[in-house]
């Protein structure tokens, strides 16, 4: 990482310190379905304690993309009809909408950054079951969360995040190089601090740290989230940028073994993928 002026890592430290945590409630639910022996009530006892959560939950089961013929009312009936995993992934979604920047200043636009970060996540997830180590959730999170720096800097340096905007358009380049000129550093460092604070383990952190070097972090979960990264790109979700889709880089490209199209080829129709997306992003 470069070096940074002591003003601009006291402003980080600052913003990254001022981000909100995971809600309990959110952070009881991750821990509850990584525990083998946990059961659905003990999942269902904390999501019904917290109001939203079990709001939203109940309005996504009852979507029109899962077309139930019976209306289901409880958080019991919801958990056992969509299953941990998604119901971690929806409280994680929840939670990470509840954080988007509020400040019309920033020009952030809020449904493009979630469509782009849960397709990501999405694929990211998709393709871990190809690797014999990745794990699919967790590469749901990394994916998630890989570009949550972008919100940081949104949120409380909005007028540099609108620059970088412009920066960005004009000389048709990445958000991130556009946030490293004006900003100082990119969106990936940041995100980086951040999900340290919140604790997540560091093979998440580092692999959002080096997103834009995977060469760096040579990982499975770095593999599946710089390819998702790309794809969700090639797809029409980018986020702050005209549609620059990188090529992916060797190492990434090894561990998936193809390149880009062969990956994009190989997952076949991934509309279901996206309604799943557009759908958690309008909770």
């Amino acid at each position: 990482m470069l070096a940074l002026s002591p003003d601009l890592s006291v402003r980080l430290a600052a913003a990254v310190d001022s981000m909100p945590a995971f809600p309990k409630s959110v952070q009881k639910i991750l821990a509850l379905t990584r525990d083998v022996a946990c059961a659905p009530k003990d999942l269902v006892q904390v999501i019904e304690k917290d109001p939203v959560v079990t709001v939203k939950v109940l309005r996504v089961v009852n979507s029109a993309y899962y077309g139930l013929a019976k209306q289901i009312t409880s958080i019991d009936q919801a958990v056992v009809f969509l299953g941990f995993n998604t119901i971690k992934n929806l409280a994680l979604s929840i939670a990470a909408v509840g954080m988007l920047p509020d400040s019309p200043m920033s020009g952030f636009d809020g449904q493009r950054y979630l469509m782009h970060s849960l397709t990501c996540a999405s694929m990211a997830r998709q393709l871990a079951h190809r690797l014999p180590v990745a794990d699919p959730q967790d590469c749901f999170i990394a994916g998630l969360l890989h570009d949550f720096g972008k919100v940081v800097v949104a949120q409380f340096m909005p007028t540099e995040f609108r620059r970088s905007l412009e920066l960005s358009l004009w000389k048709d380049v990445s958000l991130h190089v556009a946030l490293q000129e004006v900003v100082g550093v990119d969106h990936a460092t940041i995100g980086a601090m951040l999900a340290h604070k919140w604790r997540f383990a560091e093979e998440l952190v580092q692999t959002i740290a080096h997103l834009h070097d995977p060469a760096k972090c040579d990982t499975d979960m770095m593999a599946c989230v710089s390819a998702a990264n790309q794809i969700s790109k090639h797809m029409g979700f980018d986020f702050g940028s005209s549609a620059m889709v990188h090529s992916l880089e060797p190492t990434v490209s090894a561990r998936l073994g193809g390149k880009l199209g062969d990956i994009i080829d190989s997952l076949g129709d991934l509309s279901a993928l996206i309604e799943e997306a557009r759908l958690f992003s309008k909770i």
